[in-house]
């Protein structure tokens, strides 16, 4: 009768990569459950890249999550402050304040929309780069930066 192997002294078993090839996990997700859960703009991002140390698909929607989610919380600083001093303009004021909320809400729908693509991309384990962000955050995790 052969031994039983103890799982907890095993490696955890490859994880079969969206492109069809076999990657070792960290987390014991598949990768495509992992790279959508990471997706989650900054805490999915940190959180996937801490973890996750072999699957490049996981690690790079990971980064990519960091700095799109970086550049969403630097754009929400910078229109508070745009908003604290043109709302503020005595007589016309009132303008900039619903131009700027205007600006505020398509913006926020774009990056929503985006997210939303990133997560379904992810999931279906295609490699979709956020444009501007997805070379950036490829560059990042290649490490060819």
């Amino acid at each position: 009768m052969p031994d039983p192997v103890d799982p907890a002294a095993s490696p955890p078993p490859p994880v079969p990569g969206p492109e069809g090839t076999a990657r070792p996990a960290t987390t014991d997700l598949p990768s495509n459950v992992a790279a959508a859960l990471a997706c989650f703009p900054l805490i999915g991002g940190i959180i996937f890249y801490l973890l996750e140390k072999r699957d490049g698909f996981v690690r790079f929607y990971a980064m990519q999550s960091i700095i799109f989610g970086a550049v969403w919380l630097l754009f929400g600083i910078a229109w508070r402050i745009v908003y604290s001093i043109l709302a503020g303009i005595p007589a016309i004021g009132w303008v900039f304040a619903v131009l700027l909320w205007l600006t505020w809400a398509a913006v926020n729908i774009i990056f929503l929309v985006i997210l939303i693509v990133a997560i379904m991309k992810a999931f279906s384990g295609v490699r979709w780069d956020i444009p501007w962000v997805g070379p950036t955050a490829r560059k990042q995790v290649d490490g060819t930066l």
